[in-house]
This record gives C-alpha cells, structure tokens and sequence, in this order.
C-alpha cells in the first residue's frame, strides 16, 4: 500500500488542495497519512479500490485534524467533500455514511423549528449569532442555548461527541 500511495502522491496532493483550500493543511494530512500508511500490516486484507481507500483515509485525516482543531466545517466545506468524495467507495463506507445521513435527518426532524433555523443559520449560513437572535426577537444567550441544544441533539443521534467552543469570541459568529 505504501508503493500505491507513494506512486499517487502527486494526484492526492492536487485532489486534498482542490477541496481542503491550504499547502499546510494539506501537507499536514498527507504526512498524517503517510504515517498510517507506513504502519498497516501488509498481510491485511485489500480495499476494493485500493487507490479510493487511500485518498478516503486523506480526507479522514483532514477531517480529524478539523476535529482537533477545533475549527467547524463550514457549510461550503462540507458540501465540497459531499461532491467530491471518490466515487470507488467500498460498499460498507457508503451504507455507514447514509445511515450517518438519515440520522441527520431525523436528528434535524426532532429539533423545534426555532432550533433548526438556529442550527441552520449558524452552522450551513454562517451568521453572527447577534443577527440570528434579531431575526428570532430573543437574545444572543437564548441563541447560544439553543444553537447548543441541537448540535446535542444532532450529536446523539448520529453517535457522534457534540463539541463545544469555549473562550474568547466562541458566541460571537456561529
């Protein structure tokens, strides 16, 4: 795997900074990648698509380093790595990423309809939460309260870990 990599190193690298937009942020997930690469057992069991399992673990990395780093995806992201995901995904990846899909929905069905206009205005927007709570009439507290709300609600029900940004300007835009 780690030849097939290597041999594809350069059309990763165009891929990863078409969507993730940085030189650092891609350098960082491909030496990320790399590493992980280096350490599978080489008697594993191949991917399908040996070449879309390897730029599937990419894109993983870079997601785990947004984790990490504590910095959202922004709608526009998201929807760049939705369009551009690789076509060759292996059968299992595909069905965990619409169940992923249908609890979302569900998750967003279960939110009040002040919440998922939050949720949505904030997050797929990007609006300050003061110009959400004048659209809402309520204060930027109250948005912060329910904005928290359904990203937990969200976060549970795809079984996922809700984050919470703390510190300076964490309230300010959502």
């Amino acid at each position: 795997m780690l030849g097939l990599f290597l041999a594809n190193y350069e059309d990763f690298r165009r891929r990863l900074r078409r969507r993730l937009r940085s030189d650092d942020l891609v350098d960082d997930v491909l030496q990320e990648t790399y590493l992980r690469v280096e350490r599978l057992d080489p008697d594993a069991e191949r991917a399908t698509h040996p070449t879309g399992y390897l730029f599937r673990m990419a894109l993983n990395m870079a997601a785990d380093h947004h984790r990490s780093s504590g910095r959202l995806l922004t709608g526009e992201e998201v929807d760049d790595l939705i369009q551009g995901a690789d076509d060759h995904l292996d059968p299992p990846t595909v069905l965990s990423s619409q169940q992923d899909i249908a609890a979302l929905g569900l998750a967003l069905d279960m939110l009040t309809r002040r919440q998922r206009e939050i949720l949505i205005a904030a997050r797929i927007d990007e609006l300050p939460q003061v110009e959400i709570a004048a659209r809402h009439g309520i204060s930027v507290r109250m948005v912060g309260k329910e904005l928290k709300k359904a990203l937990e609600t969200c976060a549970t029900k795809v079984g996922r870990k809700s984050v919470q940004r703390f510190g300076p300007g964490a309230g300010d835009p959502s």
